[in-house]
């Protein structure tokens, strides 16, 4: 399908990026703003008051550049694992847009300092481990059970879980895995629930993402960070948060998303659909590259 993302097919439409500080949210937000969006920008990281994850971003930083790409950043500070903090989230953005939510992302995680990678599951941290659950998967919960409703009302809405792979397979460490095949499944009971709504709800993976905290853990920046393959000859075939960004930019501009709606999507099959580059021009294909390699054998 061909979509003009130049002429910013998504104007006038109200999102919501739950776990926008960083990373893919980040990503996001931007490319929501790019194609004309509305996008409260939220999280628990901003100036002044950062979170436990030690990074620097900040939920303000990601809404002043979804201004600068041409939509309307707005920060709310939100930790989505306090239930107050999220209702009174969407009775803002209620109040402020008329009752009207077009698009919800969950992109909220806080795993990675909890995840104790090569540790079986009885010798792991159990409260690490459930506190994973609470950040990766409750706060997801939390936020689509105060947006759905928006979306309810007015008959049309779109719900995106991002994830970490695109099946049922285990993923290394139990909790990590836990988390990431949960959400996958509350995007295909949502899409149950809400079918009969017009609201549509996906499940949506990056591939190997070239975050902020993966370029300062090989410790390259993205205009070197070919230089991490000496580390991890995977890294080639990275991404950058913009990618997965545009995906769920083309996936909110697209009139026919409904067909999607209880499946598990990935950034480089819908970059295959959609025809959109990474920022450096590149198509990054982590599905062929991890079949290549065996994988998921």
């Amino acid at each position: 399908m061909t979509i003009d993302m130049n002429t910013k097919p998504l104007e006038g439409k109200i999102a919501v990026v739950a776990g926008a500080t960083r990373g893919a949210g980040r990503g996001i937000s931007i490319a929501l703003g790019k194609a004309g969006a509305t996008v409260y920008v939220t999280g628990r990281s901003t100036r002044g008051h950062l979170s436990d994850m030690g990074r620097t971003e900040t939920i303000e930083e990601t809404a002043e550049l979804v201004t600068a790409a041409g939509g309307k950043g707005i920060a709310v500070r939100t930790d989505f694992s306090v239930e107050e903090e999220v209702r009174l989230l969407y009775e803002r953005v209620a109040a402020e847009q008329d009752g009207r939510l077009d698009i919800q992302v969950n992109d909220i995680w806080g795993g990675d300092p909890l995840t104790a990678w090569g540790e079986p599951f009885w010798q792991h941290s159990l409260d690490n481990g459930l506190l994973i659950q609470k950040r990766g998967v409750h706060t997801h919960m939390t936020a689509s059970y105060y947006a759905a409703p928006l979306m309810i009302a007015r008959g049309s809405g779109l719900i995106i879980e991002i994830t970490d792979g695109f099946d049922y397979r285990y993923r290394g460490n139990l909790y990590y895995s836990l988390a990431k095949v949960s959400v996958i499944h509350l995007a295909e009971a949502m899409a149950s629930d809400l079918r009969p709504h017009n609201v549509t709800a996906v499940a949506l993976s990056p591939g190997f993402l070239r975050s902020e905290a993966m370029l300062d853990h090989f410790g390259v920046q993205e205009s070197n960070w070919r230089d991490a393959t000496q580390k991890e000859e995977h890294f080639i075939e990275s991404e950058t948060p913009a990618y997965v960004g545009q995906a769920v930019a083309f996936l909110a501009a697209d009139p026919e998303v409904s067909k999607k709606s209880g499946k598990i999507l990935t950034s480089w099959d819908l970059s295959d659909e959609y025809g959109y580059s990474d920022v450096d021009g590149r198509r990054p294909h982590w599905g062929r590259y991890a079949a290549k390699h065996g994988f998921y054998e």
